[in-house]
């Protein structure tokens, strides 16, 4: 058997799925932090925490392979504990303990405070905000609520977080100004609805009363709304983003299908109608306000003739940014009672197709952003190019704005005035103007 190290133990936190695994992991790693612990993201330790994801096949697939990655290196004395929380223990506890006994505890997605104790850690009530960001310096997550009240058949988000639970706003603004304390100057606000924001807390719906608090957060300059629910959307929240400029004319909208027989069948409380009149009515309340989707192809009953008015809703919505995901059959939720009738090869032939749509869309829209001007936050320094993003595009998900690093040098976490030159389906490529601040020497 090992021997033990007598060095102080390094607790490596990996992070798997979505950006609110992203906030909680921050928030674990915050908590450790506080207590003194040496604590690293995705990097080497001899205490492993895998934050995983539960949410569909592809996603289960790489966190139980991420955890059996870890056991292997427990097995072989490189680790010496390993320890699992997130959504996919939250779901599959029992089985992931009988599967793999070799890992030392599983926790759920509200066991935190178990979890510290675990590493020997105390809960901290009083860090509100106290986050160990993993982000590039110049965005972080902002995590407004938990939980989902909505009864989408496919979804097995309420399974794994609950019931739909806001954080209050003084909460929120408190933790914005921590972050802009540490040189954060975007909020990319999530939650998995952030239009439900404040019914449990305030008896209505608040996301425009916390948008106006969070405004006059000094050293935020940039916030987007991501995971929007289209059935009760606050149109308030439109007059909050004509009026302050630091709210992106940006909004992340998933509407999973047109068809009205795949609507009502996935419960999404909507009509076709009443889809396509909501986004004109967005485009119409703020004209140049970007619209990011996400579409669900292969669901159970998607006939061709649902898949042929999906793809010529697309060509005719026009979205700015849109992603396309084939369904996932998943145990427990509403959906699964249906027979999953559609073949993977034809899911994904779908899928391909609605995307071939989007890319041809999105490359005539840059297109036309050749010879235009836009302010650009720079997040990186890939190869030879700069890579920054506009307010339209959000990490990670959408269009990136390339600068050449051979010719230009621009300042990670800042604000850039560029040029556009050249684009392509999903970048963009320019230079900073004012160029003689900008040239390499």
């Amino acid at each position: 058997m090992r021997t033990k190290s007598l060095k102080k133990n390094k607790i490596n936190v990996v992070t798997l799925g979505c950006s609110k695994n992203v906030y909680d992991s921050e928030v674990l790693m915050g908590q450790l932090r506080a207590n003194d612990k040496e604590v690293v993201h995705e990097e080497e330790g001899n205490i492993v925490v895998i934050n995983t994801c539960g949410f569909i096949a592809n996603a289960k697939e790489e966190s139980v392979n991420t955890i059996l990655e870890y056991v292997e290196k427990k097995n072989a004395g490189d680790v010496d504990k390993v320890f699992v929380t997130g959504c996919l223990s939250e779901r599959y506890k029992p089985d992931l303990k009988k599967e793999i006994p070799n890992v030392d505890e599983f926790f759920g997605t509200s066991e935190l405070p178990s979890l510290l104790k675990a590493l020997e850690a105390d809960y901290k009530h009083e860090l509100i905000g106290e986050r160990l960001t993993t982000t590039p310096k110049n965005y972080a997550y902002l995590k407004i609520a938990e939980g989902c009240d909505r009864p989408c058949s496919f979804c097995a988000i309420p399974i794994m977080r609950g019931k739909h639970k806001s954080t209050p706003i003084e909460d929120l603004v408190v933790e914005a100004e921590k972050l802009a304390s540490k040189g954060v100057k975007e909020l990319v606000l999530i939650a998995q609805d952030l239009t439900y924001y404040g019914l449990d807390l305030y008896k209505k719906r608040n996301l425009a009363e916390l948008l106006k608090a969070l405004v006059k957060v000094e050293g935020i300059e940039w916030i987007r709304l991501h995971y929007a629910f289209p059935t009760g959307f606050p149109m308030d929240v439109l007059d909050v983003m004509n009026v302050e400029p630091k709210v992106c004319n940006y909004l992340d909208i998933p509407l999973q299908h047109i068809s009205d027989s795949v609507l009502k069948s996935m419960r999404r409380g909507t009509t076709h109608a009443k889809t396509t009149q909501l986004i004109k009515d967005f485009r119409a309340a703020v004209p140049n306000m970007t619209i990011r989707t996400t579409l669900i192809v292969g669901y159970p009953g998607e006939t061709e003739e649902d898949f042929l008015e999906l793809k010529n809703w697309v060509e005719e919505m026009r979205f700015e940014r849109l992603g396309c995901f084939t369904y996932s059959h998943e145990e427990n939720t509403h959906a699964y009672t249906l027979e999953d009738n559609v073949p993977e090869d034809v899911k994904q032939d779908r899928a391909n197709q609605i995307m071939e749509i989007q890319s041809q869309i999105s490359w005539e829209l840059n297109q036309q952003k050749i010879g235009e001007t836009f302010r650009c936050i720079i997040d990186r320094k890939e190869g030879n190019y700069f890579i920054g993003r506009t307010e339209f595009d959000s990490p990670d998900v959408d269009n990136e704005v390339l600068i050449d690093a051979t010719k230009y040098y621009v300042k990670h976490g800042e604000f850039v005035d560029v040029k556009v030159n050249e684009a392509a389906d999903f970048d963009l490529y320019g230079e900073p103007v004012q160029q003689s601040n900008f040239i390499r020497e």
